[in-house]
């Protein structure tokens, strides 16, 4: 019988891994996954499920969705990746983790099964979590892809409805460099006959997914369409706002204990997901969507988006990563009071460096450090490429380190941010 941390050293070292490798850890089809879950029973078909894709976002997304089910008395499962401290943050059940012994129990039971389908992390970690909510009888649970939507393994769900943030370019190396090769891979979770969410509207990417709803005869509504923003207050680490529908208040002074600024996109994207739940015959009140909001960090365990960690200096991490998700995370800083700007910065290999580099302000003063893995870009290759953008500053051996430094050049009044990778954001939380 293996231990907890046993089991965790099989999977983090003899699977392939994306998050330590990279994309030959990405398998091309759902071949494994079906294998698996079909040994097992198909436990994704025994419970409710609702699919959450989308560049950037989903994870908010998710969370917020599993906060307001949850709020309403739905027994809600919950799978996201990747984790920041604990691999165990990859599922839940009302926000509490999978249990240890659920995990060492499974992995042990499906050894001859893990040998012959040779699965990937990924693969291995989904089937878990589909098995999970089946042994504790979810009534639903949100499922967040892990990457692209078409080939991911969380793929062989037939969701109540399926949702998608936005399309922005990132993994461009395995799902596409334009903008509507990476829509075809997201539109790929959209089912026969299954609503579906759009968040935002782009050009490139609204007649990728108009087409692919059509040619699955599936309801597509586009939540900008139909939800706008106003009133927006942020203060003592709530955001404040007002959810207007075809010119009617929805939701007057909805509370979110989500404070970055890229939450005012996924909010409408929440709220119309939660109104075509209501038509699909959930119960969600008002009061269980106010409630849910206001707590979604306690409720769900949601770390690491735009997450205040200290005060005087003020700490803030996020773990936004790519071109987009960077661009949100710089506007957050603009209107974060502050005097001077401390950036702890580490990065993978696998994004566009330089198009994120050219969006960090010169004017900081940058920490450059690399994140403990092997896809992370080493710490003076990432200097290099900063001085070429004009980002000047010292490389460190650790995230920890690049953060203690920082902590020790930055007066009270000032900002430390953390980020450029969640991996960097998970050795500092």
């Amino acid at each position: 019988m293996m231990t907890y941390q046993q089991t965790l050293d099989f999977l983090y070292s003899r699977l392939p891994m994306f998050t330590r490798i990279g994309a030959s850890a990405f398998k091309k089809d759902l071949t494994n996954t079906i294998a698996f879950c079909n040994a097992l029973g198909n436990p994704q078909n025994k419970y409710k499920t609702i699919h959450v894709g989308g560049t950037n976002g989903k994870g908010s997304t998710s969370h917020m969705l599993a906060a307001i089910l949850q709020q309403a008395g739905y027994k809600t499962g919950l799978y996201t990746s990747p984790h920041l401290k604990d691999f165990r943050e990859r599922i839940r059940v009302n926000g509490k983790m999978v249990a240890k012994g659920f995990v060492t129990k499974f992995v042990e039971e499906q050894q001859t099964l893990i040998s012959e389908i040779e699965p990937s992390f990924f693969e291995v970690t989904v089937a878990m979590a589909f098995s999970y909510f089946e042994q504790q009888n979810v009534d639903v649970a949100i499922i967040e892809v892990g990457l692209g939507g078409r080939l991911d393994s969380t793929n062989i769900i037939q969701p109540e409805l399926s949702v998608i943030t936005n399309i922005s370019l990132d993994h461009t190396n395995m799902l596409g460099d334009t903008f509507a090769q990476i829509a075809f891979e997201k539109a790929g979770i959209i089912k026969s006959g299954t609503p579906v969410i759009i968040g935002e509207h782009h050009s490139e990417t609204d007649p990728v997914f108009i087409q692919k709803a059509a040619a699955q005869n599936a309801n597509l509504i586009f939540a900008q369409n139909n939800l706008s923003v106003t009133n927006i207050n942020k203060r003592a680490n709530k955001l404040r706002l007002d959810i207007i529908e075809k010119d009617q208040i929805l939701f007057k002074n909805l509370t979110l204990d989500l404070t970055g600024g890229y939450q005012l996109k996924n909010i409408l994207t929440v709220i119309e997901t939660s109104i075509q739940l209501r038509k699909l015959g959930y119960k969600l009140t008002d009061e269980a969507v106010y409630a849910a909001l206001k707590n979604v960090k306690k409720l769900t365990g949601l770390q690491g988006r735009w997450q205040t960690l200290g005060k005087k200096p003020l700490v803030i991490c996020d773990t936004g990563h790519n071109k987009a998700g960077i661009a949100e995370v710089i506007e957050n800083i603009k209107q974060t009071p502050h005097e001077k700007l401390h950036m702890v910065i580490g990065m993978v290999k696998d994004k566009d460096i330089s198009a994120v580099l050219a969006l960090l302000p010169a004017y900081a003063e940058y920490y450059f450090c690399s994140p403990n893995l092997e896809r992370a870009l080493p710490v003076e290759e990432l200097k290099m490429q900063a001085n070429e953008h004009q980002l000047d500053g010292h490389t460190f051996n650790s995230v920890s380190e690049a953060f203690q430094a920082a902590k020790a050049a930055a007066n009270e009044k000032d900002l430390i941010f953390i980020g450029g990778s969640t991996f960097v954001v998970a050795e500092i939380i």
